[in-house]
């Protein structure tokens, strides 16, 4: 039993593949970040290279990954137990993991990673993962319509994009090739209410037929009149349509109106992701 780290990304990705594609929906991070890198390269998150990790279980088959592709957290899959423990261990004395400072994993994973560390931490957002059930349309249904976001919209979307990764606390600008792959898939729609944008919402590239809404976003003045609801639910459609079976999305425990939002549409809880940064 034992962890490999590399900055292999090709090597990693056949290690790690069948395990992640195994269970997709609590991978459905790593399946997105798999799929970016193979598509944009080792910068489509930044301009350090990414570090990669796989746990190798007793039967000699990987049964855990991990990645961090900084500046952001160290993104950490599925475990079994065994792994948490000895991930835990190589956080406190492997070299090459000493530049995380945060990590982003399900919450019990988290908790004793974080006793692990054995340096003090704080939480610094709690997810939830949500699948879909059974699309339900919003009712009372808002003013206006959804349709498709195209190329004359780019500058709309980079503007609220990085606006929701502001609010968000993901930080930095929205990528401009990243829209662009969105766009050459359908994968961005705009809320218009008298033919005027009034909010966004994108999905991924489905894989495996599965994929994730995310972003949405309203700008605040425009907020409680339905917009957000209207257009998730319109992104759900259309994400279906480009061939999704199953629909997930993440909403922030800390914003309780999106998370009623989403139950409403028909979204179900999965489980809960923390992120721990050192303190």
């Amino acid at each position: 039993m034992t962890w490999t780290f590399t900055p292999d990304l090709a090597a990693w990705a056949a290690a790690v593949r069948p395990a992640v594609a195994a269970r997709p929906v609590p991978h459905t991070q790593l399946v997105t970040v798999i799929d970016a890198l193979e598509r944009q390269g080792l910068d489509a998150f930044g301009s350090e290279p990414p570090l990669f990790g796989w746990w190798t279980g007793p039967d000699g088959l990987v049964a855990g990954a991990l990645v961090q592709c900084p500046p952001h957290p160290l993104l950490i899959g599925t475990l079994p137990a065994e792994a948490v423990r000895e991930l835990g261990a190589a956080l406190a004395s492997e070299p090459v993991l000493a530049g995380v400072d945060a990590l982003n994993a399900r919450r019990e994973d988290a908790r004793a990673l974080a006793v692990s560390w054995g340096k003090p931490t704080e939480v610094v957002e709690e997810n939830r993962l949500y699948r879909l059930a059974g699309l339900i349309a919003p009712d009372p249904a808002p003013a206006g319509r959804a349709r498709p976001a195209e190329e004359a919209d780019l500058p709309l979307l980079l503007e609220w994009v990085t606006a929701f990764r502001q609010e968000s606390g993901e930080g930095g600008a929205a990528s401009e090739a990243a829209l662009r792959d969105r766009l050459s898939y359908g994968g961005m729609l705009l809320w218009e209410d008298a033919g005027t944008p009034v909010s966004l919402a994108g999905f991924f590239r489905p894989i495996d037929a599965v994929t994730r809404i995310g972003p949405v976003y309203t700008p605040p003045e425009l907020r409680g009149r339905g917009y957000a609801a209207g257009v998730t639910y319109a992104a759900t459609e259309a994400a279906h349509a480009a061939g999704a079976a199953e629909v997930l999305l993440f909403t922030d425990l800390a914003n309780p109106t999106s998370n009623r939002v989403y139950q409403r549409l028909g979204y179900t809880p999965v489980e809960d992701r923390v992120e721990v940064a050192l303190a």
